[in-house]
C-alpha cells in the first residue's frame, strides 16, 4: 500500500512528459510564416506569370517563381521585361509583366515581401521594413513612366476595402507618390467592385510605388485597389 503514492506520481510525472513532448511538437509542426501562399507547380506558375505579359513580351521575358524560401529566377530576360506572380496578400494572385523600370524598383520590394514572409515575419514588420528602406534608399521609386503588364484573366487582386477577387486584364502605370485626388478621382465613392469609379484610379496612392490602374474590359468582382499596398 506504501508503493501507491509513489507509483501515482510517476505516473503523473510521465503525463506531464508526455505533454509537455506534445506541445513542443505541435509547436515544432506549425509552420514559420501561417501568412506564406500555397505553392504552386512550377510549370503552371511559369505559364501565369507569362499570361501578364503581351506576347510580344512574354518570350523573352525573365521569370521567377515563388518557393519556401521567396522567389527564384527560372528564366533569363532577353528584353528587360520580368514576369512574377505576385501576393500583395496571402491569398492574392497577382501575375505582373514589369518593364525595365519595374524591375529595378518594384521587383526588388516583391522578392524581399516574399522572402520576410517565409522568415514568419507578420504584415506590420514587412510593412515597417519596407518604409524603412525606402526611407534609407535601399528601395527606390520609379524614375521615369513605364509600364506594368497585368494582362492575364486569373489576376485575383485585393479591392479598397481589402476583399480579394477577380479583375480583368488591366494595365498599370508608375506614379510614385500619386493620389486619387490627383486624377479626379473620388477614393471614398467606390463603385459595386469595391473600387474607385472611373476609367482609371490609384493604387497605392501617396507610396513611392503607387500605380495607376487601367482596366482593359468590365468587371464585377470585388477587386484591385490595393495593388501593393498591403507590404
Amino acid at each position: 500500500m506504501t508503493k501507491k503514492p509513489y507509483a501515482i506520481t510517476i505516473c503523473l510525472l510521465g503525463l506531464a512528459v508526455q505533454i509537455a513532448v506534445s506541445a513542443s511538437a505541435a509547436a515544432q509542426s506549425t509552420p514559420a510564416a501561417e501568412g506564406q501562399p500555397p505553392l504552386m507547380d512550377r510549370q503552371k506558375e511559369v505559364a501565369l506569370a507569362l499570361s501578364a505579359c503581351p506576347p510580344s513580351v512574354a518570350s523573352q521575358a525573365a521569370v521567377y517563381v515563388l518557393e519556401k524560401s521567396g522567389y527564384v529566377k527560372v528564366q533569363e530576360s532577353q528584353n528587360g521585361f520580368t514576369a512574377i506572380v505576385q501576393h500583395s496578400s496571402p491569398t492574392a494572385q497577382e501575375p505582373r509583366c514589369m518593364d525595365t523600370e519595374g524591375t529595378r524598383t518594384h521587383l526588388p520590394r516583391i522578392l524581399k515581401v516574399a522572402e520576410l514572409r517565409a522568415q514568419g515575419k507578420s504584415r506590420d514588420e514587412i510593412q515597417r521594413f519596407i518604409a524603412d528602406a525606402f526611407a534609407k534608399g535601399v528601395f527606390q521609386p520609379p524614375a521615369r513612366p513605364g509600364i506594368d503588364y497585368m494582362l492575364s484573366t486569373e489576376n485575383l487582386v485585393p479591392n479598397a476595402k481589402g476583399v480579394v477577387g477577380p479583375y480583368p486584364p488591366h494595365v498599370m502605370f508608375y506614379a510614385p507618390y500619386l493620389t486619387n485626388a490627383d486624377l479626379g478621382v473620388d477614393r471614398t465613392n467606390l463603385g459595386p467592385d469595391g473600387n474607385p469609379i472611373g476609367p482609371a484610379f490609384v493604387a497605392g496612392e501617396g507610396t513611392p510605388h503607387a500605380l495607376i490602374i487601367v482596366p482593359l474590359g468590365a468587371h464585377t468582382g470585388p477587386s484591385h485597389a490595393s495593388g501593393d499596398t498591403s507590404q
